[in-house]
């Protein structure tokens, strides 16, 4: 994030052009801005939290229940399952101990009971967040520089398709701790089961 060159072309008024600087490399103090998404495949309509500053299972656990709070809860007042794809690595990683901790977590402060499927590696193409949200969205801010956390969100929340897509987001303003421990007793207070189909 800051006053960096971002590729693509927008229309500015003559003689309106944005000066950045060529080469993004981090600058003290300028942040960093970390998207979690949430696609509703049955609405086109999607949930975004942007986290200022770590890419954790915490933060993602808290960007599903933050969205689940604002939208979810409304748009399926009697829903008692809750289904999550996932991509297999990062902070939602399916061998990811703490990622089933906030799992177990979430789900008894939701009071719904989760299915979690996880791409298998080499598939990521089929996740619909990155096709129908993510693409578009970069697509929304070519040509800008990306200089504050409301400019973000502000051109996230202003992405649109033909096809109706809908996109909200919000900022995480949390910190989260990295390399939190999960112990073996933790674990095994999981209450989880794998899935009839594939495991």
């Amino acid at each position: 994030m800051g006053e960096f060159e971002n590729a693509g072309r927008t229309w500015r008024p003559k003689g309106e052009l944005v000066e950045a600087n060529i080469h993004g490399y981090p600058e003290p103090g300028t942040g960093k801005a970390i998207p979690y998404g949430i696609y509703d495949l049955a609405t086109n309509q999607k949930w975004l939290t942007l986290g200022i500053d770590h890419d954790t299972p915490r933060f993602a656990m808290a960007s599903i229940r933050r969205w689940w709070k604002a939208v979810g809860s409304r748009r399926f007042p009697g829903a008692t399952e809750l289904l999550i794809t996932a991509d297999g690595g990062g902070c939602n990683s399916n061998r990811n101990r703490l990622w089933k901790v906030a799992l177990q977590e979430l789900a008894d402060v939701l009071g719904l009971r989760h299915s979690i499927c996880h791409f298998p590696p080499g598939t990521s193409k089929w996740n619909k967040s990155e096709h129908r949200l993510f693409s578009f969205i970069t697509n929304n801010w070519h040509g800008r520089p990306l200089t504050t956390y409301q400019v973000i969100v502000n051109l996230i929340a202003s992405t649109t398709t033909r096809e109706g897509l809908l996109v909200k987001a919000a900022i995480d303003t949390k910190r989260y701790e990295t390399g939190e421990k999960v112990t073996d007793e933790q674990m095994g207070g999981l209450n989880f089961s794998p899935a009839s189909f594939s495991g």
